[in-house]
């Protein structure tokens, strides 16, 4: 008789133990590791979505890029703060990634640019596809991305607008790296003629934005040339496919900034 009791009493424990664990359960929060949320094109992180998931980035900054810029409200630059290009016909490649984003080209150091007495360093080549910039609200086929840096971090970033015609010989040496996966490097090291092109004695704009992907750094120098550069339909498609769909940020407010003209 004690034997049944004693049992009896073990099974009661038992039944009570699960039924306060099932209660505990039902009533405390999830706590398991939720993923942060990576910055896209698409849907529910795409530019839109930026300043909500990037946090501690200048996404929602008041000095945003890619801007439209209006040819006549813009003002003519100080003839003293003119453009210098030191590129070499034997620029160095370092590597090609594909990085989710873009298709990015890595510069080995060497060619470099002067403006306003400050020297900007070559560094990489990435491309969007239409272009993030516009002129007079004309959007253009593709759009290529040349990022300077200063010995002291500041970044300059060349746009360079293309629009659809004959073969390029430049893009043609990038096209013959594609296709290349998502996450991909390809090491380089070769040379390449950057002076292609012909960006010396092209008319420019001139103003003060941001990096167009999170975290969006603002104090960034754009210099946007006025005509386009000439690519083959073949070569923006073999970018095209190597990029995620329309990886273009949407155009941001000029609000009182000072587009320059050259």
């Amino acid at each position: 008789m004690h034997k049944r009791t004693t049992l009896f009493l073990f099974a009661a424990l038992l039944a009570i133990a699960a039924c306060t664990n099932k209660k505990k359960s039902e009533s405390e929060p999830v706590t398991a590791h939720q993923p942060q949320e990576h910055w896209s094109y698409q849907g529910e992180t795409s530019p839109e979505h930026w300043t909500e998931i990037e946090k501690n980035s200048d996404c929602g900054g008041t000095s945003q890029s890619p801007i439209n810029i209006i040819d006549n409200t813009t003002v003519p630059m100080d003839p003293k703060d003119s453009l210098h290009l030191f590129y070499s016909p034997k620029t160095l490649l370092s590597k090609v990634e594909n990085n989710g984003h873009s298709i990015q080209f890595d510069f080995e150091t060497g060619d470099s640019i002067q403006f306003r007495n400050q020297v900007y360093y070559l560094k990489q080549i990435h491309f969007h596809e239409p272009s993030e910039h516009k002129i007079n609200g004309v959007t253009y086929p593709i759009e290529a991305h040349l990022v300077h840096m200063s010995q002291n971090n500041q970044l300059m970033v060349f746009s360079v607008l293309g629009v659809e015609g004959e073969e390029s010989q430049l893009f043609e040496f990038f096209k013959s790296f594609l296709p290349l996966e998502n996450g991909d490097t390809k090491e380089i090291h070769q040379e390449l003629d950057i002076t292609n092109l012909s960006l010396e004695n092209r008319g420019y704009y001139y103003y003060s934005g941001s990096l167009t992907t999170p975290p969006c750094t603002e104090n960034v120098n754009w210099i946007v040339f006025k005509d386009p550069i000439v690519i083959s339909l073949d070569e923006v498609l073999a970018l095209r496919k190597n990029m995620p769909l329309n990886n273009y940020r949407n155009e941001q407010p000029i609000n009182d900034r000072t587009v320059y003209h050259k």
